[in-house]
């Protein structure tokens, strides 16, 4: 087992087992992390420049645009320097700061994409009312409370699974530091980290997937319920780019975290954690720029005046 007294160098196996990935995967991972720069930077500086986009919704949507940033910049840079070279090492002090930030975002998108479904139930269950309940201050405590979850889940989790007694070989079957793969380490009893782990996953991920998959069913109740298709229609446009993301996300989150225990599920796991870390941050601002007119409408904006001022 690994003196935890001293500092420790953790090997990420990642996709080693398919060595005639890795150039493949290079160039995947890197042409996702440029479109994730792109994509939600773009995002956050269409909704700081155009007054039209100063909503609670752009308000929540920049909110998960700068999450999707660091989310993806904690592990990729390293992904892509083990992707590269032979060198497939982190140190213990790198392996914690992943981890801590790693699942601290994780946990904060969870709870800010369940508060974008409440704000959308609002937007189409009580439309009158929208403009009073969801209103600034109420927008800055959501985000506020989602991103102190994250910090909280992450403190509360992260020194226990680095306090576990690793194996001598201290090799991490996956491409960054992950509490399954942490606890698959461990030649010590992992019972409390397993138990631990479980009740996270209910607090962080079934229940707000249940409390969304609620909103969600109010909101398809009540756009049946408008009797002309294209006012059914446009309720539906406010809610589906957002519902594209629950899917995306949760899909891959579930994947991960509640598989079982076999080395077919943990394999399948690796590529459904890739695209957890690497897939959804760059398709996240996709689907909300294709599907929605008022941020082309921002951007088109945004290029006529870059034009009219190298004109002048």
């Amino acid at each position: 087992m690994v003196n935890q007294s001293s500092p420790v160098v953790f090997f990420l196996l990642g996709f080693s087992e398919h060595p005639q990935l890795k150039k493949v995967l290079f160039v995947v991972v890197l042409c996702s992390y440029l479109l994730t720069l792109l994509g939600n930077t773009l995002i956050l500086l269409l909704s700081t420049l155009d007054p039209r986009l100063h909503s609670p919704m752009y308000f929540f949507l920049s909110n998960l645009s700068f999450l999707d940033l660091c989310f993806t910049t904690t592990c990729v840079p390293q992904m892509l320097f083990n992707l590269w070279g032979p060198a497939k090492t982190i140190s213990f002090l790198g392996c914690f700061v992943q981890l801590f930030i790693f699942m601290s975002l994780g946990t904060t998108e969870c709870i800010l994409l369940t508060v974008m479904a409440f704000d959308r139930y609002v937007a189409v269950c009580q439309p009158l009312h929208y403009a009073t309940k969801i209103n600034p201050h109420l927008c800055r405590q959501l985000a506020g409370i989602a991103w102190a979850i994250g910090l909280v889940q992450s403190i509360v989790q992260t020194p226990p699974t680095l306090k576990l007694p690793f194996c001598s070989h201290r090799q991490i079957d996956n491409f960054l530091c992950e509490v399954p793969s942490l606890i698959q380490l461990s030649c010590g009893d992992t019972t409390y980290n397993e138990i631990q782990m479980a009740v996270a996953s209910i607090f962080i991920v079934v229940v707000p997937l249940s409390l969304i998959l609620v909103s969600y069913g109010a909101i398809a109740r009540a756009v049946l319920k408008i009797s002309s298709a294209k006012g059914r229609r446009k309720a539906f446009g406010t809610c589906s780019s957002h519902l594209i993301v629950v899917t995306l996300f949760y899909s891959s989150v579930i994947a991960v975290y509640l598989q079982p225990k076999n080395p077919y599920a943990r394999e399948r796991g690796k590529f459904f954690g890739l695209f957890y870390a690497v897939g959804t941050p760059t398709l996240n601002p996709l689907v909300y720029t294709l599907r929605n007119k008022e941020v082309k409408r921002a951007f088109w904006k945004l290029l006529r005046k870059d034009e009219d001022s190298e004109e002048s």
